[in-house]
């Protein structure tokens, strides 16, 4: 099911043995668009204190209740490695975290991709496994916030068309599917989507994002608004809008250089 990354805000966590928290946000990875982990508020559980939870230790999602219910105890993510709010999260921590919770990690060999390693979201091409290779040798886990990403412009071949307000995300793999795009200061009210495998590149440093279509392309793609059903047909004709192939299309072209 395809879930917006701010409706899950505030949903609380419902452990094997009760509720514990609520989640503030979520984590992903600037490689493969895909949630990494979802960052816990416990205050009134665990004196406030802030822990990160792997997508692979949610059993199922309550969207009528707003319950994510996990395959823990409240007692396991009590004991869970301690992450210093203001510090990025290290490829050290991550490796103490996948020990302590007995979870494959997502980084080496042929399981990238996916919330536990179990698929390959995005074909690795030839210059991002180098990339990969010296993102291990740095440490560097390329992990994004989505709070922070929501509000980088978004920069079409031929100018300025909007802004990121929010990510679709993909429960039963947890890859970011669709990046939701205002374009309220180009056409009024108006949002659109586009697929991360769209994008040419992302600045950082500038906080944009390059996709490689004219303005007047995205103006007239189909149109997403809170009553729009994200069903196989609105998807379709989005992507022919585009003239791309499916996601859903085993061998579908796809690009996945987007660290610039």
């Amino acid at each position: 099911m395809l879930n917006k990354a701010k409706e899950l805000k505030n949903f609380k966590l419902n452990c094997l043995d009760g509720e514990i928290g609520k989640v503030k946000e979520f984590y992903f990875d600037d490689q493969y668009w895909t949630i990494r982990y979802m960052i816990a508020n416990t205050g009134g559980w665990l004196t406030g204190r802030q822990v990160l939870l792997s997508p692979n230790s949610i059993s199922s999602i309550d969207k009528e209740e707003e319950y994510i219910n996990m395959k823990l105890t409240k007692a396991q993510i009590e004991n869970s490695p301690s992450l210093d709010s203001d510090k990025p999260v290290s490829r050290q921590f991550e490796e103490k975290f996948y020990g302590y919770f007995q979870l494959p990690m997502y980084w080496g060999g042929m399981e990238m991709g996916g919330a536990g390693g179990v698929f390959i979201p995005y074909p690795i091409i030839e210059n991002e496994k180098e990339k990969l290779v010296k993102s291990k040798k740095k440490s560097d886990p390329h992990l994004r916030s989505s709070h922070n990403v929501s509000g980088y412009n978004i920069q079409g071949l031929d100018g300025d068309i909007g802004h990121v307000e929010d990510f679709i995300i993909d429960d039963e793999t947890w890859e970011i599917r669709y990046l939701i795009i205002d374009t309220q200061n180009w056409l009024p009210g108006k949002k659109i989507l586009l697929a991360p495998q769209w994008i040419e590149n992302v600045s950082w440093e500038e906080s944009k994002v390059f996709v490689n279509f004219k303005c007047e392309d995205i103006k007239q793609s189909p149109e997403y608004t809170e009553e729009t059903i994200l069903d196989r047909n609105f998807e379709t004709s989005l992507f022919q809008h585009y003239n791309r192939e499916g996601y859903w299309h085993a061998g579908s072209e796809v690009r996945n250089d987007f660290v610039k």
